[in-house]
């Protein structure tokens, strides 16, 4: 009798150990459900990370995440940031550059140094500086020369320089938009477009058929999706908590992830800037894993 319970108590302590086992192991899994091609913008975690800088960043990498855009080091020295990134696996492949820091080349060489530092390979300008919202040819043909300069100068350097649209550039311009004016006038040597679909759509444009217009100049893509029924604008501004999990939102996924594809696009970069994007992000990643 003594031997049956001792028996019974090593099935159960090994049964334990599997189940354990399996429990450490879901990181693991959930890393390798995420497509090489698929990464995120940090500014998704932005309320997060200050908390618990090198906790969240593993929780980021749990989360499957690879590569991610730069979002600042939040307090932590750039050595011990790129340390954390490599202690995660994580690589950093692009980082952000104010508008004004591009028409200073003290500013560019230091936007360099760090893009140097941190092994990235793509130097990104989110907004255009503009009164209010007033944004008008003007504004383009100004930003074209800051572009066309920076963008040759990142070039020669190994970089490459990306302009992230925010949704004012697509008002009407002659026949066409603005955001027409500024992907013609721009050198495709020194400047390309990385398509934040979101805000494309909140405009009222199809995703899809900008990347079909120009399928040679959009490099890479910001994921995000809109709640049902939200108001759109051409100004470049949303509440931020009409950010839901892709798929579930208004946007043709399946559409623009084709084109997207068979333009030949590297890089799709999730942004949930919500309250929700620690619950979100995941389902994202679920959701475009099987587009891949």
């Amino acid at each position: 009798m003594g031997y049956l319970i001792t028996f019974e108590k090593t099935i159960q302590l090994i049964m334990k150990k599997i189940l354990l086992g399996l429990l450490m192991a879901l990181p693991i899994l959930s890393f390798a459900q995420c497509p090489e091609q698929v990464g995120v913008q940090l500014y998704s975690f932005r309320n997060e990370i200050p908390k618990d800088v090198p906790g969240t960043i593993a929780k980021i990498a749990g989360m499957g995440f690879k590569k991610v855009e730069f979002s600042g080091t939040y307090g932590l020295s750039l050595p011990e940031y790129k340390k954390l990134m490599d202690q995660n696996g994580i690589k950093v492949i692009a980082v952000g550059a104010e508008f004004g820091e591009l028409q200073d080349p003290a500013k560019r060489k230091e936007i360099m140094d760090r893009a140097k530092f941190l092994g990235s390979t793509y130097i990104i300008t989110y907004w255009i500086g503009h009164k209010g919202n007033e944004f008008g040819i003007s504004d383009v043909d100004k930003t074209v020369q800051v572009f066309n300069e920076a963008g040759k100068e990142f070039a020669k350097n190994g970089y490459q320089f990306l302009y992230h649209v925010h949704g004012y550039e697509f008002r009407p311009y002659k026949l066409g938009y603005l955001m027409d004016e500024l992907i013609q006038k721009t050198d495709p040597k020194y400047v390309n477009y990385e398509m934040d679909i979101y805000w494309v759509f909140h405009p009222g444009h199809n995703p899809a058929l900008w990347l079909q217009k120009y399928p040679t100049r959009w490099k890479a893509l910001h994921i995000k999706d809109r709640r049902m029924g939200t108001p759109g604008n051409q100004f470049g501004s949303s509440d931020v908590e009409n950010d839901v999990t892709v798929g579930t939102g208004e946007l043709n996924m399946k559409d623009i992830m084709e084109i997207a594809k068979k333009n030949g696009i590297k890089h799709y970069m999730i942004e949930d800037e919500s309250s929700r994007s620690m619950q979100q992000v995941p389902e994202t990643v679920k959701f475009l894993s099987s587009f891949f």
